[in-house]
């Protein structure tokens, strides 16, 4: 039996599944869920969110988790002015996007963000991708990528 590359072909062997990839990459996943699920952290500038939750929303992505968080990186704090007068702070204030998607739209998400959060200065923040076991939705019970 011959099988030609195609994206997202799927066939069932006894609970499993074979998926051939845009690049063509072979992929077997074990059991009922055919989609591998991704957890997607952006640590971004908070002057860029606008522009990013606009980019994710043109690929489809409407709903994430935003937290804001404190850190140190090679900035060394920033110089902030209040009533005239300027204050270092010892931490750089970022906002961390969560992303939970299928495996096909990681690629797609990081591009949205890269793109549209770079400004090519140090300090452009980081985007993390996990593996996510398994998503499950507290309301209906749904499970894999029904729940996201």
């Amino acid at each position: 039996m011959v099988i030609k590359k195609q994206p997202f072909l799927f066939l069932k062997i006894i609970k499993s599944a074979i998926i051939f990839s845009k690049n063509g990459v072979l992929k077997l996943f074990i059991g009922l869920n055919l989609f591998v699920m991704k957890k997607i952290e952006a640590i971004i500038r908070l002057s860029r969110f606008d522009k990013i939750r606009d980019a994710l929303a043109l690929i489809g992505i409407n709903f994430f988790t935003l937290q804001d968080v404190k850190g140190f990186g090679l900035q060394k704090g920033e110089k902030m002015v209040y009533r005239g007068s300027v204050y270092d702070a010892d931490y750089i204030a970022r906002l961390q996007i969560d992303i939970l998607t299928t495996d096909d739209m990681v690629d797609a998400v990081v591009d949205a963000i890269i793109s549209s959060g770079k400004t090519g200065e140090v300090g452009d923040g980081k985007i993390i991708v996990y593996d996510v076991q398994e998503v499950v939705r507290i309301r209906t019970g749904e499970k894999g990528s029904e729940a996201v």
